[in-house]
């Protein structure tokens, strides 16, 4: 795993100065860095009070899109790649785009409680799409696309422990169908900006890369 990637993630947060959902339930805990440090990490962190550039507001919003999603620049300049000739407002686009990477369809499915889990659920090939092994977290999930737990590894203590938290599940996304009982998902619907759960302004990214 790139080294970004494995830096501290309660770090991550606070330089965005929103919870970002990295750790999962610690960040709806009274242990969440937000909470009790809510300002941006380092020596000087307290003491910064200068506003960004117009660039640097547009780079901040770029990392903040990134580490939400746990993906480097080559893969997340790919990924604007894939939709910026495509018909449509092109910020929503791209949060459609990475909405429906299916690291991120597992985790909003309840299965992962973070972006690092789900990415290890996927490679370790816990999950079928359609009936068939997936192992690539950015793999782009469709319309219609039914997304399950293979059933030799439903019996994990894990997925076990799993089940009992889902019970309690009440915030299903309105674009997933979710069937408990068969622990698998169908794509009913194409996500919004509105369905991220966090304050993004993915077109600060497209003017980025229009530079």
């Amino acid at each position: 795993m790139a080294r970004d990637l494995l830096g501290s993630k309660c770090k991550r947060c606070r330089r965005a100065q929103e919870k970002l959902f990295l750790k999962g339930d610690r960040c709806n805990s009274a242990k969440c860095a937000i909470s009790r440090r809510p300002y941006a990490p380092g020596v000087h962190g307290k003491n910064i009070s200068r506003g960004l550039s117009e660039f640097g507001k547009q780079l901040a919003m770029k990392q903040r899109i990134k580490r939400m999603y746990g993906v480097l620049e080559r893969q997340f300049r790919k990924h604007y790649d894939e939709i910026s000739n495509k018909s449509g407002v092109t910020g929503d686009l791209l949060m459609t785009r990475l909405e429906l990477r299916l690291d991120n369809v597992v985790r909003k499915m309840g299965l992962a409680s973070s972006p690092i889990q789900a990415r290890q659920l996927v490679t370790h090939g816990a999950f079928l799409v359609n009936g068939k092994k997936l192992t690539i977290p950015s793999c782009w999930i469709k319309v219609g696309d039914v997304v399950s737990v293979k059933e030799s590894k439903k019996d994990n203590a894990y997925f076990k422990n799993q089940i009992q938290t889902l019970a309690n599940k009440k915030d299903f996304p309105r674009w997933i169908q979710f069937n408990q009982s068969k622990l698998e998902g169908t794509v009913i619907a194409l996500p919004t900006r509105e369905d991220v759960g966090v304050h993004v302004d993915p077109q600060m990214v497209v003017e980025s890369y229009s530079r």
